[in-house]
């Protein structure tokens, strides 16, 4: 069988032990606070999320950097120089460059390793929506799919990865430039928990503005027995993701339990990496399932 390995990056939010056992090979991205840069690495090496989010609610900033070409060589050119193709699935080109830099190393590359294959492919998934699309492929490489037939899986169904969120503070998605000024300006003005969906396009678009945390939170279970494959007899992965909130998305996954009883003591629950909290911002709790599809 063709032998190949599957490489993302960290704003997969898997666990560094799930990447191990996946077999991934995971790039970082970095952030930077205080004039440091803390590469995002999923084993929390450099920084841990419980002092990143401590530092954010003590009034820090964060900047975060995509990775870059030249990391890409690197790691592709060390699982090429040992005899594998690569399958690489990346962070949102809507919300990162770092599908266009893996998709430069690889031509880059192309010319020293002729016999090999590099195929990259946009996700337009972020967080857990983008580790549960890495794990579905890394499911089906175990069935014996090749590197095509897999990258062709994986075109085929990431829009039905679909990815539901809500904020307390709309302002760290305005700074970085991931949601309209006004729309953030509004937010904050009004005290909204916005109910936000990544798109079709991998684009974050506020899709309600909810007064109420309470109120968001139900409305995100709305979304799930409106879009999850099946409705209410849905029986599919369920992963949710959080920025140093576990009370309300234990809470969530319990609303989720009640409406599809099913998944009881099968929802995933992880926290978000320093990349994408910088983001979003502590308090953040977003939903991830398996669905129908997505909006434009």
């Amino acid at each position: 069988m063709q032998d190949y390995i599957i490489m993302t990056d960290s704003c997969c939010d898997l666990t560094d032990q799930m990447a191990r056992e996946l077999e991934l090979e995971v790039l970082p991205l970095t952030m930077t606070m205080d004039g440091k840069e803390y590469p995002n690495t999923l084993d929390g090496r450099y920084i841990t999320n419980e002092e990143f989010y401590k530092r954010l609610r003590a009034g820090k900033t964060s900047t975060t950097a995509a990775a870059n070409v030249g990391q890409f060589e690197d790691a592709m050119r060390t699982v090429l120089g040992r005899g594998q193709d690569i399958l690489c699935l990346c962070f949102s080109s809507a919300l990162s460059t770092t599908y266009q830099s893996a998709v430069i190393a690889a031509e880059n590359l192309a010319p020293d390793f002729p016999e090999r294959t590099i195929r990259v492919i946009d996700t337009l998934s972020a967080s857990r929506g983008q580790g549960l699309l890495v794990y579905l492929a890394a499911q089906k490489k175990k069935e014996g799919l090749t590197l095509s037939q897999l990258g062709d899986w994986v075109e085929d169904n990431k829009l039905h990865v679909c990815h539901w969120f809500t904020v307390d503070d709309l302002n760290f998605l305005k700074r970085g430039g991931r949601v309209s000024a006004a729309a953030g300006w509004i937010g904050t003005l009004l005290r909204l928990c916005p109910v936000i969906e990544a798109n079709c396009e991998g684009k974050l678009i506020p899709r309600e503005k909810i007064r109420g945390k309470q109120r968001a939170l139900r409305v995100l279970v709305e979304k799930m027995v409106s879009y999850a494959e099946g409705g209410m007899a849905y029986d599919g992965p369920c992963h949710i993701s959080h920025a140093d909130n576990l009370a309300d998305a234990e809470q969530l996954a319990g609303m989720i339990e009640e409406k599809f009883p099913q998944l009881r003591g099968r929802i995933v629950i992880n926290t978000v990496g320093t990349t994408l909290g910088s983001h979003c911002g502590p308090g953040m709790v977003a939903l991830f399932f398996y669905g129908t599809e997505r909006g434009r």
